[in-house]
């Protein structure tokens, strides 16, 4: 193993732990830096490689919001199952968290599972990425633009119900299907449309990323098989560990800047590199 290959699955880290939080497409990134600078281990490593490095940016989410994603534990325990007891180390209001989350990955979870492969013949590729950011960087830009200044009918995650979960599940099923969407950049969209506040709608989406990448990376590993060569398995984990790190900044980054600032600029940036994408797919630089 080249001590090369382990710099590109630092850089690889470094663009995961970036992109997987903001709404600019983690997969969308990821294909076209291998485009560029490709892993030199096939084509099936890297097909899970993609996709089990976010365990890493997994990771990041649970340390900065274990208190408010563990169910059980007496201290700070806001909605106990019962005053004595078992019943007062069950924190029921996380666990109604949890059972929408559940309900939201339920459409992401049945198709990926179906149409997985499809997808990928068909749709990972430079024009889907490109005409994917493209246009979900518009609607970032028009959603903002008609909720400016409107108050959010849903302010904190205790409010999202089961039919708001599932409509934020439909969304976050676009970005299942078409790389360049940005689980979270559907899934924020979704939540902004139909009245979630940008805070609550980050927030849910970090944690509805916990089922939705474990069930990913694990659905990848067994596709690929645990025979891992000694240099695969520590360009795995090289990028995994740097996506944690990085996640760790980026999600404190976002929490700060969006209790301030709207999404527009994400928008702006999508559209952008969604327009470099194209010409440099017609210029031959990148492959269909």
């Amino acid at each position: 193993m080249e001590l090369f290959e382990v710099l590109k699955a630092v850089l690889f880290g470094i663009v995961e732990g970036i992109t997987e939080w903001l709404p600019i497409s983690s997969t969308g990134h990821m294909i076209l830096l291998n485009e560029i600078l490709p892993l030199s281990e096939g084509e099936a490593f890297y097909s899970m490689f993609e996709v089990v490095i976010q365990l890493g940016a997994i990771l990041a989410v649970v340390v900065l919001f274990w208190n408010q994603i563990w169910p059980f534990g007496r201290k700070d325990n806001m909605a106990p199952l019962s005053p004595y007891g078992l019943g007062a180390w069950i924190k029921t209001d996380i666990f109604h968290l949890w059972f929408h989350i559940l309900v939201s990955c339920v459409p992401a979870a049945v198709i990926g599972i179906l149409f997985n492969d499809v997808f990928e013949k068909y749709f990972y590729n430079y024009p889907t990425v490109a005409v994917m950011l493209i246009l979900f960087g518009i609607a970032f830009i028009l959603i903002e633009n008609h909720y400016k200044g409107k108050s959010a009918k849903i302010a904190s995650l205790a409010d999202i119900g089961y039919d708001t979960a599932l409509l934020i599940g439909l969304f976050q099923l676009i970005a299942a299907v078409f790389p360049g969407t940005s689980r979270s950049g559907a899934t924020i969209v979704g939540a902004l449309l139909i009245g979630v506040s940008r805070t609550v709608a980050a927030e849910y989406t970090f944690f509805l990323a916990i089922p939705v990448m474990f069930g990913a990376s694990l659905l990848k590993i067994w596709k690929f098989g645990l025979s891992f060569t000694t240099g695969q398995l520590v360009i795995l984990v090289v990028g995994m560990v740097v996506a944690f790190v990085v996640s760790l900044l980026v999600i404190r980054f976002l929490m700060g800047y969006i209790k301030k600032h709207d999404f527009k600029v994400f928008g702006w940036y999508r559209i952008v590199l969604g327009a470099i994408v194209l010409i440099c797919g017609l210029a031959g630089f990148v492959h269909a």
